[in-house]
């Protein structure tokens, strides 16, 4: 019996490549942003460049057809994967020399290049080595691992940070070890898919041959064409805009000193309120959101999750201006992300219904890269409009930047009784 021909269950090789997708993205995305604070860069800084790190997932549907057309799903899944390992691991070393922010910067974003390539190959091989009965019962399955990889990566890692940092009172050796250990992980999994991913028959060397032309002007004018395109997009740029802000300045926020205006958090307890029962909560509402809209309806749900997204942010006003004790932040971090959990739900399955017809996975990759851009573009001045302002005001500009969101859900076309 061949290699390609020994038949694995997807329960081997399903939730690795996902938990394997998952920890690149929260360590580059999330972080990041930690541990170049804890290593005293400022506010603004990585505010600034952090977000820019989002940009492979905003314009990797300009190359995701190359993925079908060059090598297998198989191939570049190892490759990008080993191309991780080792870019985690240049991270670690880099956290060791004095101009360590720019050299890991430019090494995180070749690695955000790498893991948006092996997100498109990932979700590309699930279609080849699954049936469709099998696809429809592991999408949770999916779902689950990656999230499980969340809290890894913006929980333990940091808990497990913050901890050596006490124990070996240097804190760029403490992340050099942490970002190693992801790599490990990384390394061990890549061995893992070599020895067990199946070579499903329609993985082909090609989809289609290259001298097909990729019909990306059909494929975009498709998408710039279709009805109350203006209000889409707008809707797509701003349902968010209040809370990327938020996003990316959360944690820096639990780390501030008291007299910085923050709430002076050790890197562990970030690790566990944030990235631990933050994360949590952010899935519960998730999973809340996606019965709601399924018992009413997207039409009917639309308003009140949005509400439910943006009204918990005037919990980060309240700490913001009283400080509170450790045993209060908790329990209101974890409600604000429930209702982002919650109201972010609606906006994906939004993306779903604006994805129609013969391109409608380009179309739907095409609204994810404007999402990831309603990400990038608020957080670019997120740093810069909280040291201008302090964090009181800061949060309730926040507040304030949901409103634009709002409004332009009263133009984008929305058919009654949808996705019920």
């Amino acid at each position: 019996m061949t290699q390609r021909s020994i038949f694995r269950s997807p329960w081997t090789f399903i939730p690795t490549l996902y938990f394997a997708s998952g920890i690149p993205y929260v360590i580059i995305n999330t972080v990041s942003v930690i541990f170049y604070k804890r290593m005293g860069v400022d506010n603004a800084q990585i505010a600034l460049w952090t977000s820019f790190l989002y940009l492979p997932w905003v314009i990797k549907m300009f190359w995701g057809p190359l993925v079908d057309i060059y090598s297998t799903k198989r191939t570049w899944i190892i490759t990008s994967q080993f191309a991780m390992f080792f870019c985690l691991f240049l991270v670690a070393f880099s956290l060791q020399l004095p101009n360590f922010f720019f050299i890991s910067l430019a090494v995180l974003t070749l690695g955000a290049f790498i893991s948006a390539t092996y997100d498109i190959a990932t979700d590309g091989f699930y279609l080849l080595a699954l049936k469709p009965e099998q696809q429809a019962f592991f999408v949770g399955v999916r779902s689950l691992f990656y999230r499980l990889a969340v809290i890894f990566g913006s929980g333990i890692l940091v808990f497990l940070a913050g901890n050596l940092e006490v124990y070996l009172t240097n804190i760029s050796v403490a992340w050099s070890l942490t970002i190693g250990l992801a790599a490990l992980i990384l390394l061990i999994v890549f061995i893992f898919h070599r020895l067990i991913l199946p070579f499903p028959d329609e993985d082909t060397t090609h989809q289609q041959t290259a001298r097909e032309k990729i019909p990306f002007v059909k494929i975009f004018t498709s998408y710039f064409t279709q009805e109350k395109i203006i209000a889409i997009l707008a809707f797509i740029l701003l349902y968010r805009f209040g809370e990327a802000m938020l996003v990316k300045m959360a944690s820096l926020f639990l780390l501030d000193k008291l007299e910085a205006g923050g709430l002076d958090l050790s890197t562990s307890d970030v690790g566990l309120v944030y990235g631990t029962f933050g994360v949590i909560s952010l899935i519960l509402g998730g999973v809340l959101g996606g019965t709601v809209i399924s018992k009413y309806g997207l039409k009917k749900c639309l308003w009140p999750m949005a509400i439910a997204m943006n009204l918990p942010n005037i919990f980060y006003v309240y700490m913001a201006y009283t400080q509170p004790s450790l045993t209060l932040i908790y329990p209101l971090v974890s409600l604000e992300q429930f209702g982002y959990g919650f109201g972010f739900t609606a906006f994906s399955v939004y993306l779903m219904y604006i994805s129609q017809g013969e391109y409608k996975t380009s179309h739907f990759a095409i609204s994810t890269g404007i999402m990831a851009l309603g990400m990038m573009l608020p957080g670019l001045i997120s740093g810069y409009l909280q040291q201008a302002v302090g964090y009181p005001i800061f949060f309730i500009l926040v507040c304030l930047f949901t409103i634009p969101g709002m409004i332009s859900m009263l133009f984008i076309p929305l058919k009654e009784g949808t996705n019920k």
